[in-house]
Protein backbone atom coordinates (compact mmCIF):
# COMPACT_ATOMS: atom_id res chain seq x y z
CA UNK A 1 0.00 0.00 0.00
CA UNK A 2 1.43 3.36 -0.73
CA UNK A 3 0.24 7.02 -0.25
CA UNK A 4 -1.01 8.47 2.93
CA UNK A 5 -1.27 4.93 4.33
CA UNK A 6 2.10 3.45 3.43
CA UNK A 7 3.71 4.09 7.17
CA UNK A 8 0.76 2.51 8.90
CA UNK A 9 1.74 -0.91 10.42
CA UNK A 10 -0.45 -3.88 9.05
CA UNK A 11 -0.93 -7.25 9.33
CA UNK A 12 1.39 -8.52 6.94
CA UNK A 13 4.42 -6.43 8.56
CA UNK A 14 4.81 -8.77 11.93
CA UNK A 15 3.11 -12.19 10.06
CA UNK A 16 5.34 -15.08 11.35
CA UNK A 17 5.33 -16.43 7.87
CA UNK A 18 7.07 -19.53 9.45
CA UNK A 19 3.89 -21.25 10.77
CA UNK A 20 3.86 -25.43 10.35
CA UNK A 21 1.02 -26.74 8.52
CA UNK A 22 -0.45 -30.26 7.74
CA UNK A 23 -3.02 -31.94 5.79
CA UNK A 24 -6.79 -33.36 6.74
CA UNK A 25 -5.37 -36.93 6.48
CA UNK A 26 -2.03 -36.80 8.33
CA UNK A 27 -2.05 -38.25 12.28
CA UNK A 28 -1.86 -36.05 14.66
CA UNK A 29 0.65 -37.87 16.58
CA UNK A 30 3.43 -36.70 13.88
CA UNK A 31 1.62 -32.95 13.36
CA UNK A 32 2.77 -32.81 16.93
CA UNK A 33 6.17 -33.95 17.04
CA UNK A 34 6.86 -31.84 14.07
CA UNK A 35 5.50 -28.58 15.67
CA UNK A 36 7.08 -29.44 19.09
CA UNK A 37 10.34 -30.05 17.66
CA UNK A 38 10.42 -26.31 15.97
CA UNK A 39 8.56 -24.57 19.12
CA UNK A 40 5.16 -24.39 18.08
CA UNK A 41 1.95 -25.13 19.85
CA UNK A 42 -0.38 -24.72 17.03
CA UNK A 43 -0.53 -25.61 13.19
CA UNK A 44 -2.66 -24.77 10.27
CA UNK A 45 -4.95 -27.66 8.39
CA UNK A 46 -4.24 -26.75 4.29
CA UNK A 47 -5.16 -28.47 1.47
CA UNK A 48 -2.71 -28.79 -1.72
CA UNK A 49 -3.04 -25.12 -2.79
CA UNK A 50 -2.22 -24.12 0.65
CA UNK A 51 -5.57 -22.93 1.24
CA UNK A 52 -6.36 -22.69 4.85
CA UNK A 53 -8.97 -25.59 6.58
CA UNK A 54 -8.66 -25.45 9.73
CA UNK A 55 -6.50 -24.85 13.11
CA UNK A 56 -4.87 -27.31 15.90
CA UNK A 57 -4.10 -26.06 19.27
CA UNK A 58 -4.75 -26.72 22.43
CA UNK A 59 -7.45 -29.79 23.29
CA UNK A 60 -7.12 -31.18 19.72
CA UNK A 61 -3.38 -32.00 20.76
CA UNK A 62 -4.99 -34.23 23.56
CA UNK A 63 -6.66 -36.93 21.24
CA UNK A 64 -4.83 -40.05 19.90
CA UNK A 65 -2.00 -40.05 18.73
CA UNK A 66 -3.14 -42.18 14.84
CA UNK A 67 -6.23 -39.37 14.67
CA UNK A 68 -6.32 -37.88 11.58
CA UNK A 69 -6.01 -33.97 11.93
CA UNK A 70 -9.47 -33.69 10.16
CA UNK A 71 -11.36 -35.13 13.30
CA UNK A 72 -9.75 -32.67 15.70
CA UNK A 73 -9.04 -29.78 13.80
CA UNK A 74 -11.10 -26.70 14.24
CA UNK A 75 -12.79 -26.35 11.40
CA UNK A 76 -12.65 -22.80 9.32
CA UNK A 77 -10.56 -20.41 11.71
CA UNK A 78 -11.46 -16.49 11.10
CA UNK A 79 -8.72 -15.03 8.76
CA UNK A 80 -7.49 -11.80 8.27
CA UNK A 81 -5.87 -10.32 5.33
CA UNK A 82 -2.17 -8.91 5.43
CA UNK A 83 -3.25 -5.24 4.69
CA UNK A 84 -5.45 -4.75 7.61
CA UNK A 85 -4.23 -2.09 9.95
CA UNK A 86 -2.77 -3.83 12.67
CA UNK A 87 -3.88 -1.19 15.61
CA UNK A 88 -7.58 -2.14 14.22
CA UNK A 89 -6.50 -5.85 14.52
CA UNK A 90 -5.28 -5.78 17.90
CA UNK A 91 -8.35 -4.21 19.10
CA UNK A 92 -10.32 -6.72 17.61
CA UNK A 93 -7.78 -9.67 19.56
CA UNK A 94 -8.50 -8.01 22.54
CA UNK A 95 -11.79 -7.60 22.54
CA UNK A 96 -12.72 -11.29 21.32
CA UNK A 97 -9.41 -12.51 23.82
CA UNK A 98 -7.21 -13.94 21.36
CA UNK A 99 -3.62 -13.99 21.40
CA UNK A 100 -3.12 -14.86 17.38
CA UNK A 101 -4.87 -14.93 14.16
CA UNK A 102 -4.49 -16.67 11.12
CA UNK A 103 -3.51 -14.13 7.87
CA UNK A 104 -4.04 -15.24 4.47
CA UNK A 105 -4.93 -13.66 0.86
CA UNK A 106 -7.96 -13.15 -0.41
CA UNK A 107 -8.13 -16.58 -2.00
CA UNK A 108 -7.28 -18.20 1.31
CA UNK A 109 -4.13 -18.99 0.81
CA UNK A 110 -1.90 -19.00 3.84
CA UNK A 111 0.32 -16.16 4.45
CA UNK A 112 1.36 -16.82 8.34
CA UNK A 113 0.09 -16.31 11.95
CA UNK A 114 -0.03 -12.64 13.50
CA UNK A 115 0.66 -13.07 17.43
CA UNK A 116 -0.66 -10.14 19.61
CA UNK A 117 2.41 -9.84 21.13
CA UNK A 118 4.20 -9.22 17.89
CA UNK A 119 1.63 -6.62 16.74
CA UNK A 120 1.41 -4.90 20.10
CA UNK A 121 5.38 -4.47 20.51
CA UNK A 122 4.87 -3.56 16.52
CA UNK A 123 2.90 -0.84 17.65
CA UNK A 124 4.78 0.74 20.36
CA UNK A 125 7.92 0.96 18.67
CA UNK A 126 6.18 2.68 15.74
CA UNK A 127 3.29 4.18 17.10
CA UNK A 128 2.06 5.73 14.02
CA UNK A 129 -1.87 5.15 14.13
CA UNK A 130 -4.89 4.68 11.61
CA UNK A 131 -6.01 7.47 13.66
CA UNK A 132 -3.23 9.96 12.69
CA UNK A 133 -4.37 9.73 9.00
Amino acid sequence: MAGKFAEIPKAGDVVRRDVPTCRLTDRLGEVYERCQAFGWNVCVVVNELNVVLGRLRGEAWKAELQTPVEEVMEKGPSTFRPDVFLETLVKRMLNKKVGSVIITNSDGVLIGILYRKDAEERLSLHPTTSEHV
